[in-house]
C-alpha cells in the first residue's frame, strides 16, 4: 500500500473542481488512456484576467485524481503568467508529498495546464503539442519534457526519471536514451 498522506488522501475521496466548464478560454488533455493516465484540465478567466475557474476530468489512479484536483485549487486566483510558474513538486507538496513512484501524476497536472495555457495564448485548440521528438513511444513522453523534469527535480538515476513521467517503464527501449540525456545533464 503506498503511503498517502491525510491531504493527499482527501483530494482523493473529495476531489475538488472535478468536471467542465461550459466555454472554457483554455482545453487541454494529457496523457493516454492506453498507458492508464488521461487528465483534460480547463479553465476559465474572469474579467480582471486572473483564473476564475479550473476544472478537470481523469482517468487515472488516487495520485492522478488528488494532483489534479490540487492543481485546480492552486491555480484558481492566478495570473496565467503565475500559474505557468507552479512546478509539479509544489503540486506534490502541496498534497503533503507523493511516492516516488506517483510523482508522474504531478507532472501530467503540470503538463495538461500548460498545454491549456498555450492553447489559450495560441488559439490552437489540439491536444499535448510536443515540440520535439518522442523519446518514450510507450507512454508518449518526449525528450523536452525528460530533460525539464530532470533539471527541475534535481533527478539522478533513470529509475527517479521513470517515477516522474513514466518514460522508460514500459518496453524499456529508451533507458539509454533517458541514461544520456542524465549523463549529459551531469557534465
Amino acid at each position: 500500500m503506498w503511503d498517502y498522506s491525510e491531504k493527499m488522501m482527501d483530494h482523493f475521496r473529495n476531489p475538488r473542481n472535478m468536471g467542465s466548464i461550459e466555454k472554457p478560454d483554455g482545453t487541454a488533455t494529457v496523457g493516454s488512456l492506453a498507458c492508464g493516465d488521461a487528465l483534460q484540465f480547463q479553465f476559465r478567466l474572469g474579467p480582471d484576467g486572473r483564473i476564475a475557474e479550473a476544472k478537470f476530468k481523469t482517468f487515472g489512479c488516487a495520485s492522478a485524481i488528488a494532483s489534479s484536483s490540487a492543481l485546480t485549487e492552486m491555480v484558481i486566483g492566478k495570473t496565467l503568467d503565475e500559474a505557468k510558474k507552479i512546478t509539479n513538486k509544489e503540486i506534490a507538496d502541496y498534497l503533503g508529498g507523493l511516492p516516488p513512484q506517483k510523482m508522474h501524476c504531478s507532472v501530467m497536472g503540470r503538463e495538461a495546464m500548460e498545454a491549456a495555457i498555450k492553447n489559450y495564448e495560441t488559439g490552437e485548440n489540439s491536444d499535448r503539442n510536443l515540440e520535439d521528438t518522442v523519446l518514450c513511444t510507450c507512454y508518449n513522453v518526449s525528450e523536452n519534457e525528460v530533460r525539464r523534469v530532470i533539471v527541475e527535480n534535481q533527478l539522478t538515476s533513470v529509475e527517479e526519471v521513470t517515477n516522474f513521467t513514466k518514460a522508460g517503464g514500459g518496453c524499456g527501449k529508451c533507458k539509454g536514451k533517458i541514461q544520456a540525456i542524465l549523463d549529459e545533464i551531469r557534465r
